[in-house]
């Protein structure tokens, strides 16, 4: 039982129980009856009178209901009340001695006086106790209560913990930008001090993102006139010149791609519906007009939601990345449960399997030796992947088992 919900409704409902517990006990205490002082006081007069009219009375149908007999009563002897009924009929002067009992199988008591000519006078006990069905209307009342408090614990159990579920839902919705989405600022004044400091954190937090966003691109902008002065200055060189221009061409590269990481995190396109089959038609087409080896398998008629223009760039990204160092790959489209599923595989040596989890990590390589043989500076993968988990998709590296790397892009179908 993990959960504060759980917790905290099953403790409501203990906590009302045990409140309605002990004002039943306390009921129950009340509604047992008066004290055998308080019934026997009364029942001792009427016996002095009626011993007094026994002797020689004949008795007429408008007389109290009392029973003249040769033994006691039936039943069980009640020790108590025959001890206060005596010492009452003591103190009134009365000398005769009673039993009290109690019916066998019935409520209720009888008195059982002796009279002195060895005859017993058997008088009702006047029963001042509760109604015989009063503990049917109590279990009952105790039931209600018990009803109508489980819900009521549920309602106030949901208005406690809604602050806490409204932070899950809020950390649920961080988007990849790292910005809590806006919260609606309505509901108690809890609820609602909660959400305005979700709503405070979110805009520090994108606030504070966009200064470090304006700090790569700065940098970046701030690269390119020291490497074209370094450009200029390498043309009169005469030793080592093409080495010099191939380190410069790769530092731009790198400034470049940084500028770009950033315009995508900041600068994103409306999202509308994306023909994904034509998409990557044309981004084949592309690749091929540039020589590269990109085949296609088979392409489902499917569209996604996103934005045309970034999801174009991840993609290629993707495909240029598997026909560079996979030495040419095959692209597959297929529409599954609701889902369009773009398959890229290459026919390349793949990434060792402990650092297939940092392949999306900005200017990752395999082999960092083969820096120069391949133009690039490594963010190409982390551009398409903040692009394609931007719009709700999810991409994916995985060795074939044939050899060569598999890149599974997946997004719901629009």
């Amino acid at each position: 039982m993990t959960s504060l919900r759980r917790r905290l409704i099953i403790l409501l409902v203990i906590s009302i129980l045990g409140v309605v517990g002990l004002a039943t006990a306390v009921a129950v205490k009340v509604l047992g009856g008066p004290s055998p002082e308080l019934i026997m006081g009364p029942l001792a007069n009427q016996i002095r009178y009626m011993v007094q009219l026994v002797p020689g009375h004949a008795r007429s149908p408008a007389d109290a209901p009392l029973v003249i007999s040769d033994r006691p009563a039936d039943g069980l002897e009640d020790r108590k009340h025959t001890r206060v009924l005596n010492d009452i009929l003591h103190h009134n002067g009365l000398d005769v001695s009673a039993v009290v009992s109690r019916h066998a199988g019935r409520p209720g008591m009888v008195a059982s006086v002796a009279l002195p000519d060895k005859r017993w006078m058997i008088v009702d006990v006047p029963d001042f106790g509760p109604p015989r069905d009063v503990w049917f209307g109590l279990a009952g009342w105790m039931a209600l209560i018990v009803l109508g408090a489980t819900p009521v614990s549920i309602y106030f159990t949901g208005v406690l913990v809604r602050p806490l579920e409204m932070l899950e839902a809020a950390a649920s919705k961080i988007g990849s930008d790292g910005v809590l989405a806006t919260v609606p600022e309505k509901g108690s004044a809890e609820v609602r001090a909660t959400a305005r400091a979700l709503n405070q954190l979110s805009a520090r937090l994108k606030s504070a993102m966009e200064s470090r966003m304006r700090l790569v691109a700065a940098a970046g902008h701030d690269l390119r006139t020291p490497m074209t002065r370094m450009r200029l200055r390498a043309e009169f060189l005469d030793e080592d010149r093409d080495k010099w221009l191939h380190d410069l061409d790769e530092l731009d590269r790198i400034a470049d791609s940084a500028i770009r990481l950033v315009r995508e995190e900041v600068d994103q396109d409306a999202v509308e519906p994306v023909e994904l089959d034509r998409l990557v038609r044309d981004i084949q087409a592309e690749m091929q007009s540039l020589g590269h080896k990109v085949s296609i398998d088979h392409l489902d008629k499917v569209s996604v939601k996103a934005g045309a223009l970034g999801l174009r760039r991840a993609l290629r990204n993707l495909i240029v990345n598997a026909a560079t160092h996979g030495k040419g790959c095959d692209i597959s489209l297929a529409r599954r449960d609701g889902r369009a599923i773009l398959t890229i595989a290459d026919q390349g040596p793949g990434i060792p399997p402990d650092l297939i989890n940092k392949a999306f990590e900005p200017f990752f390589r395999v082999n960092p030796g083969r820096m120069q043989s391949i133009p690039g500076a490594g963010l190409g993968l982390a551009i398409a992947k903040e692009i394609i988990e931007r719009h709700g998709g999810t991409v994916t590296l995985e060795n074939r088992a044939g050899g060569g790397l598999s890149q599974t892009v997946v997004f719901d179908a629009a």
